[in-house]
């Protein structure tokens, strides 16, 4: 009987772990109709933030992540510069965008509804993304704890005050997001160099 109160102590004490975003590998894409002939599409790179994340325990998780405007690609100049003007993105006076959490609701072994809030344009209001765990373990690359994964969620401009051209350019913004989040090290005790072990769905990998 020693052995598994011993380990249903170990899981009651254990706490998410903080993870940072892989700029490389973490982009926000968007898509929104234009005159009903297509989806335009438009990217965010390189955004910043954390999370705090335990696979077999979803509920503990935690994200926070700012994007910077300015990160904007819509494949025109042209058309990018027309977007930071004050009746769209107004990249002078909120020149970030920013999503925290507030709750993480699972519905699946590797799925979940992450609810929380966007701040955009100087306007908060509540956001739930779609998100899929793709992979949680060791990076062969980089040695270090990784999760990997996709979020999708859709939102109205308009509820952020961007309701300009709305019959030419959609309300509507579809948003796929891919992340991959390495773990922190909090102090050198405490590595990655040993190949990751966690639920099912984590993979791992020789060096």
């Amino acid at each position: 009987m020693a052995l598994p109160c011993l380990l249903a102590a170990a899981g009651a004490f254990a706490k998410p772990q903080h993870y940072e975003l892989d700029p490389v590998h973490t982009r926000i894409v968007f898509a929104i109709d234009h005159l009903g002939f297509s989806k335009s599409l438009g990217t965010f790179s390189h955004p910043s933030g954390s999370l705090w994340f335990d696979p077999d325990d979803w509920r503990s998780a935690r994200v926070d992540v700012t994007v910077d405007i300015a990160s904007l690609d819509l494949g025109d100049a042209k058309w990018r510069e027309r977007m930071f003007k004050r009746d769209y993105f107004d990249l002078d006076d909120h020149a970030q965008a920013r999503f925290v959490s507030t709750a993480v609701e699972p519905t699946g072994d590797t799925t979940a509804r992450v609810h929380g809030n966007l701040t955009l344009r100087g306007t908060t209001l509540p956001l739930s993304l779609d998100v899929t765990l793709n992979r949680h373990g060791r990076n062969p690359l980089t040695l270090r704890t990784t999760a990997g994964f996709s979020a999708t969620a859709t939102l109205k401009r308009s509820d952020f005050g961007m309701d300009d051209n709305l019959r030419t350019v959609g309300d509507a913004v579809e948003l796929r997001i891919e992340v991959e989040a390495s773990r922190k090290r909090a102090t050198r005790d405490e590595s990655d160099d040993n190949p990751a072990t966690s639920s099912p769905h984590t993979a791992t990998e020789p060096a």
